[in-house]
């Protein structure tokens, strides 16, 4: 009996492990809602913002961290914005940023090569060309920019894995806020060559922020979409709008997603909550809603060549 009693012992002890364990894992994803917290220069608007997209988020599932900026009211707005994501397809813009920044130190301009390869990576999420750019550039050069951006909280994919870097939505909006402002990493010409491949991208990929957009502003986005074992789909969506006296941008990360066109609506719910209050009074323009799922933008295998 003695000699049994450190075995029961400790298989009780694993089972109440198990027990305890799972119950924690399963919960993760249960709610998007959290505290949302916003600040405007515009009397009542943060009060707005913050009560909208939480009831946006209210019965929506997964993990969701967010991003808002609005230059034109001095609007911030943020949810989980330091929690890392898998970065999918959305490390394209970095991927692109590096590439132009990388040419300005050199004082050249892109190769045609180049430019065919940054706008198939772009307009259509293409992964092959984001592989042969990856790879060109090498870890070195992405660190580089990475540091010039301030974006000290992203940490590339390694080995060539560059859809599994990890990213979060204060990162991903000072990458936004480099592309849609003078400033001293990226040349005028560089960001306007970013936003105008992002303002291109194929129709069936301008879901997510775009969603309820004012008729009004220019659209620029990059999405990204990845489903993995553990955490389920992770689909994200970066978005900058500018015109009609407006100038903002919107990151939206998400995962725990059960499929992609659940990750997809749920970023577009809030979307259009927060067009809706930034732009009130505009005509909304349309946004495609995927019906199937699109091939993932992202090699699930290292990158060969």
């Amino acid at each position: 009996m003695t000699s049994r009693t450190p075995r029961r012992t400790a298989a009780l002890a694993a089972a109440l492990g198990a027990a305890l364990l799972i119950p924690a894992v399963a919960a993760a994803p249960a709610s998007a809602a959290s505290a949302v917290s916003c600040t405007s220069a515009k009397a009542g608007l943060a009060a707005k913002l913050t009560k909208d997209i939480t009831a946006a988020l209210a019965q929506r599932k997964g993990s969701v961290a967010l991003g808002v900026y609005d230059r034109s009211t001095g609007t911030t707005c943020s949810l989980r914005a330091t929690s890392a994501y898998d970065s999918a397809s959305t490390v394209k813009v970095t991927v692109l940023a590096t590439l132009l920044w990388d040419a300005k130190k050199h004082n050249r301009y892109l190769t045609s090569t180049e430019s065919t390869l940054a706008k198939a990576m772009i307009t259509q999420s293409d992964n092959t060309a984001t592989s042969k750019l990856w790879k060109q550039l090498g870890l070195t050069k992405v660190k580089g920019f990475l540091a010039a951006a301030g974006m000290t909280r992203t940490t590339p994919g390694a080995n060539g894995y560059w859809g599994l870097t990890q990213i979060n939505v204060t990162d991903e909006q000072k990458l936004l806020k480099l592309v849609t402002a003078k400033n001293t990493v990226l040349s005028d010409s560089s960001r306007a060559y970013i936003l105008k491949l992002m303002g291109q991208v194929v129709s069936s990929q301008r879901w997510g922020t775009p969603a309820g957009a004012p008729s009004t502003v220019a659209v620029h986005v990059k999405n990204g979409w990845l489903q993995r074992a553990t955490h389920g789909w992770r689909v994200h969506s970066l978005g900058t709008f500018n015109g009609a006296g407006h100038d903002y941008m919107i990151t939206v990360l998400t995962q725990d997603n059960s499929t992609m066109d659940y990750g997809v609506t749920t970023i577009q719910t809030v979307a259009k909550a927060i067009h809706k209050d930034l732009v009130p009074t505009a005509t909304k323009s349309a946004v495609y809603v995927p019906t199937t799922t699109p091939r993932e933008a992202f090699v699930a295998t290292p990158p060969q060549g």
